[in-house]
């Protein structure tokens, strides 16, 4: 049951850094921590914003790192937002163990889906809102197509998705000369360390199983914000996924000043406030245009 909501009761509002390198070092000053503003389990749900806000990070980020700039900002907005980290290997010492979305995406859903039903649980909400970035927009979709996350979503926005796979570092072609090796069977074994790296490539088992009928489920609304400027989706109009529920926005529409990159985007203002009306779009609120550099935001 929803009640009148502690969210965003601090007394003074959370400073938000619009910059995605923030979260650095935030990670390095409390190792394993959560960005401010997030993973309060003792949150409620207010009747404004009635689905927490699961954050799902990109690969080589957690819970910390990619998110200094939107848990504080959505905390401050009144949202109840909480953030995983998902495949590290916590076997390892840390820093090592603080990087996340290494492990093959199948078993990251499984977290993502255990996590969700501890939030559904701690909130008493009955949806979660989604915003994922990088490998953290397409790793969710397994979840809800697979593993029953489809009646458990209502918003999923994705910042920097590849919907169609990415192709930097001619990983695509490099893969497709393993195929037409017949070595197709080794792919997902080239890298021991991160196990979901080939899987984000066009073609791989993963990506035809999670893009099989269709990326989208209905019922669930779904905003892609994509940079025309990423360099590790490439071509960036993997990220571009017409859909009956979908909506596709590119930053640079709204702003020819911003140059964010694929980190950036998860740490700038234009998107930021794209994202605030796609959580709210009953109250929209005019996007700034500002100066975006690259990296950092």
């Amino acid at each position: 049951m929803l009640g009148a909501g502690t969210a965003g009761a601090a007394p003074a509002p959370l400073p938000v850094p619009y910059q995605f390198l923030a979260g650095v070092p935030l990670e390095l000053g409390n190792p394993g921590g959560s960005a401010p503003g997030s993973n309060d389990w003792s949150c409620k749900p207010t009747a404004a914003h009635p689905e927490p806000v699961v954050l799902v990070h990109g690969t080589g980020g957690n819970r910390q790192t990619n998110w200094a700039t939107y848990a504080p900002l959505l905390a401050n907005e009144g949202y109840c937002v909480f953030s995983i980290t998902y495949g590290a290997h916590d076997e390892l010492p840390w820093p090592i163990s603080a990087i996340g979305a290494m492990r093959p995406m199948e078993q990251s859903a499984q977290e993502l889906s255990d996590f969700v039903d501890r939030v559904l649980v701690s909130t008493g909400a009955s949806k979660v809102d989604i915003i994922g970035h990088s490998q953290g927009t397409l790793m969710p979709t397994y979840w809800v197509k697979y593993l029953g996350g489809a009646a458990k979503v209502d918003k999923y926005i994705s910042l920097a998705p590849l919907w169609h796979g990415e192709g930097a570092f001619d990983l695509d072609a490099t893969l497709r000369q393993y195929r037409a090796a017949g070595l197709a069977a080794a792919t997902p074994t080239m890298s021991p360390l991160c196990g979901a790296c080939t899987q984000l490539v066009a073609g791989t088992p993963f990506m035809e199983k999670v893009r099989a009928g269709g990326v989208y489920a209905p019922g669930i609304t779904y905003t892609n914000i994509i940079t025309r400027y990423d360099e590790l989706v490439m071509p960036y109009m993997s990220g571009y996924e017409e859909g009956p529920n979908a909506t596709n926005i590119f930053v640079q529409d709204y702003c020819s000043q911003d140059y964010g990159d694929h980190l950036s985007i998860s740490g700038e203002p234009v998107a930021a406030t794209i994202v605030l009306n796609a959580l709210d779009p009953a109250h929209p609120r005019p996007v700034p245009c500002v100066f975006v550099p690259p990296v950092v935001g």
